[in-house]
């Protein structure tokens, strides 16, 4: 995956060449200027003007997948590969445009989380969000709208696993505990809603309270 290649791209980089002379020997890079900064939307909290363009994002990915034809090229194809492709549908097209849009989007979730509430760049900038967008779409059902409502959930897990860790004297690693009980549960209640155990009578030779 990408993702490491970019990760060991960016851990050299704060490193070596964009390393801050002055950081202590830190791995980052200098403070952004206040030009290159995003402006705050409300003074003495971290929501700046990417909030806007998230829910712009989410308004543009609902129109791309249930309007647009290769939308639902993709949604063909994520339901039934053998169906898209007797329909006629290119599946490097469709993994291509949902690479590209994927990627375009966390780069700019990237610039709003370097741009915004840090500061600088550092090669520990996302704390994992790219895969926690994982879980985020399975708790949305992979629809637009579903999605925004599970980011906020996962916010909600993110914040309630640091308030556990100071408070508690819990680990750190609480809040990826509650994301994979969140995705254990899901799959597992998806499990029980298309398939179902059946009692049947045993073989001769078998224990017949036994599930088959």
């Amino acid at each position: 995956m990408l993702v490491y290649v970019a990760q060991l791209l960016v851990s050299w980089l704060v490193h070596g060449p964009w390393k801050d002379p002055q950081g202590f020997n830190f791995p980052q890079t200098k403070m952004l200027d206040d030009a290159a900064l995003l402006p705050t939307l409300v003074e003495g909290t971290r929501l700046n003007a990417l909030f806007p363009l998230a829910l712009a994002a989410v308004a543009a990915g609902y129109v791309f997948m249930q309007k647009s034809f290769i939308g639902f090229q993709m949604r063909v194809a994520g339901d039934s590969e053998p169906a898209a492709r007797y329909a006629g549908y290119s599946r490097r097209r469709t993994i291509w445009a949902g690479m590209l849009a994927g990627g375009a989007m966390a780069g700019i979730a990237g610039i709003g989380e370097v741009a915004g509430p840090m500061g600088q760049l550092t090669e520990h900038v996302s704390s994992n969000y790219g895969f926690a967008a994982i879980i985020v779409a399975f708790v949305g059902r992979l629809h637009a709208v579903g999605i925004l409502f599970a980011s906020l959930l996962m916010a909600l897990l993110y914040l309630g696993g640091e308030h556990a860790q100071q408070y508690l004297n819990l680990p750190s690693s609480i809040a990826k505990v509650f994301q994979g009980l969140l995705l254990l549960f899901l799959l597992a209640t998806d499990v029980f809603v298309h398939y179902s155990l059946r009692w049947t009578s045993a073989p001769a030779g078998r224990p017949s309270n036994q599930p088959s």
